[in-house]
């Protein structure tokens, strides 16, 4: 299912969280980036038909999201993991499942429990689908939600946040189910988490301030970072200029790798930028132009 939003708006009284958005999403994977407070959620949930827009246009598979009817047909298709999923703790993921897909409408009681069994399966939860979740860790619990989002089978997929807090192990594997799934769906990823769109996705929107300011190639925002990427080597504090992304101690001192769109100290030695790196610059320009350019950077794909 593509998605097209065209001057998508929300406000929340005087306050406007999505400014005028713009955004051609096609099938597969796609990620949408940009640090917490950014308007992320707010999009997440007009996708998903839980919060109506201000103003602007927005259509998923065909559907107008702006009308009752568009969002109830965007809802029988979607699959919607939110920051937040309400777990039952005392319900097993076997029951647990059951319930959201009677709430789904999967009547038939045998198919039903048979796709429960296969996303428990999916999800490597089958050893544990008897026990109460309130002994779940984070993982697993994630775990259940993305099993509860694909009930139905689901044109479209939208998972907000979905690794915040996650070890790294389980970071990954949830980085891999979530690939996994987007062969003939569309995969919406919400985060604020560089590597997870690094690894997972081939394009993105980045956003800021309630604004896109990126869309592209996800590999093209390295691009940013060009002409803006340091290291410095200091026996004494940080640098004071720009943003410091790592430190790193050594016998020569702490290598500082800095991002500043001009030199942070005299003795700074330009390094070709990381993907992060490009993310930091983007979002530093972003805020140095909010007020002199509408609708942000836009860069090519």
């Amino acid at each position: 299912m593509d998605i097209q939003t065209t001057g998508l708006t929300r406000r929340f009284g005087k306050v406007t969280a999505l400014h005028s958005v713009d955004l051609a999403i096609p099938g597969g994977m796609y990620g949408l980036l940009g640090a917490n407070g950014a308007g992320k959620t707010t999009l997440m949930r007009i996708l998903a038909g839980v919060l109506p827009p201000s103003g602007g246009q927005v259509r998923v598979g065909g559907h107008d999201l702006t009308t009752s009817a568009g969002r109830l047909a965007v809802q029988r298709r979607l699959g919607y993991l939110p920051q937040d999923l309400g777990l039952y703790p005392d319900l097993s993921p076997r029951e647990f499942l059951d319930y959201v897909g009677l709430l789904k409408g999967l009547d038939d009681t045998r198919a039903r429990h048979r796709q429960v069994d296969e996303l428990l399966e999916l999800v490597a939860l089958t050893e544990v689908a008897g026990r109460r979740m309130k002994g779940f860790s984070g993982g697993m619990r994630r775990r259940v939600g993305i099993a509860q989002a694909l009930l139905g089978d689901p044109a479209l997929i939208v998972v907000d946040e979905p690794t915040a807090g996650l070890d790294p192990e389980e970071r990954v594997r949830f980085r891999t189910l979530l690939a996994g799934l987007a062969g003939h769906r569309t995969v919406l990823l919400s985060t604020h988490i560089v590597e997870d769109v690094a690894q997972t996705c081939q394009h993105a929107a980045v956003m800021a301030g309630g604004r896109v300011v990126y869309t592209g190639m996800v590999t093209d925002l390295v691009r940013v970072g060009e002409g803006a990427t340091w290291e410095v080597t200091s026996s004494g504090p940080a640098p004071t200029v720009g943003v410091v992304v790592s430190a790193i101690s050594r016998t020569d001192g702490t290598h500082y790798r800095v991002v500043s769109s001009s030199r942070p100290s005299p003795d700074a030695v330009p390094v070709p930028p990381s993907l992060e790196d490009g993310y930091v610059a983007l979002m530093q320009r972003a805020s140095a132009r909010a007020h002199t350019v509408p609708g942000g950077l836009r860069l090519p794909s």
